[in-house]
């Protein structure tokens, strides 16, 4: 974390991640040195798009350093969805594999739905499955999507109050918007989620004590649509004459925001962290152990 020249708290995404990854690595390693088997994630690629490969490399190290073992499974360009489903179904079946992911997006020719339906919930650590989304929305314990988790961990570690909070999400994807409006709904905030067919979106925006931004679309927010001392988090990444922008136009938003995500370095290296804790959750209820913390 450091702060902005004018008094903005910039969160270092990349000091946190590393910091929650050693501790779920001392988890990880307790487990190992009282003679249990190391977490199993397996990670299922089709085809050889290049930022996919890299994706999938990023989270092997990221398994490798936590002493998570990690599984690549990878298909050709060409490979059928009943040969997806029947490695998917293998994966469910194989006991000491704790969770699957499935690298998005895949082949035109398979369904993302009919693959992340086919996974097994218990092990559905990218928190997809309509089995734990819906657990999400009756507020049951479940597997929850990573980068939602990584939101709330960023408001839990700079102490944002998130009860009573107005807390306003631009975007709906069951990916992102959706889930981390229901966490918040859940830590008591009140929520409006907006998009692109929303009236006024500036004068909501405004009201917005926390605002998560995911809307895709480069520098939507202006730096005058933030109310001062809000905390902003922007999961933009969007490419504009050859850099790298959020949705929120983070240099105008300075020193009006109270906490701010940058594109790059803010929320993105908690999304592999957060794949991490899900998979030693996963693993620690398949095998019997109390939830962490519990």
């Amino acid at each position: 974390m450091q702060s902005a020249a004018r008094q903005s708290v910039v969160v270092d995404g990349m000091a946190l991640a590393q910091e929650l990854r050693s501790q779920i690595a001392a988890e990880v390693a307790e487990l190992v040195a009282a003679g249990r088997r190391p977490p199993c994630l397996a990670v299922l690629l089709v085809g050889d798009h290049p930022a996919s490969a890299s994706y999938i490399r990023g989270k092997h190290r990221a398994c490798a350093r936590a002493g998570i073992s990690s599984r690549d499974h990878h298909l050709p360009q060409e490979a059928s969805e009943q040969e997806v489903l029947a490695l998917v179904d293998a994966l469910n079946r194989d006991p000491t594999v704790d969770g699957i992911l499935v690298q998005l997006p895949l082949p035109r020719q398979i369904h993302a739905v009919t693959v992340i339906e086919a996974i097994d919930p218990a092990k559905d650590v990218d928190g997809l499955h309509t089995r734990n989304a819906g657990r999400l929305m009756a507020g049951l314990p479940g597997l929850r999507p990573c980068t939602p988790l990584g939101i709330l961990e960023v408001l839990d570690r700079h102490k944002v109050p998130l009860l009573g909070a107005h807390a306003v999400v631009i975007g709906r994807s069951g990916l992102v918007g959706k889930p981390v409006a229901l966490l918040l709904l859940e830590r008591h905030a009140t929520v409006t989620i907006c998009h692109s067919r929303t009236r006024d979106l500036a004068a909501l925006v405004r009201e917005a004590d926390v605002l998560v931004a995911c809307a895709g679309s480069p520098l939507l927010v202006k730096g005058d649509w933030i109310k001062p001392g809000a905390a902003v988090i922007d999961l933009g990444v969007n490419m504009v004459d050859g850099r790298q922008v959020g949705d929120v136009d983070f240099d105008a938003a300075l020193g009006t925001a109270g906490l701010i995500t940058p594109s790059r370095g803010g929320v993105g290296p908690l999304t592999i962290t957060m794949l991490l804790r899900n998979t030693l959750e996963a693993y620690r209820s398949r095998t019997g152990l109390p939830p962490r913390g519990a």
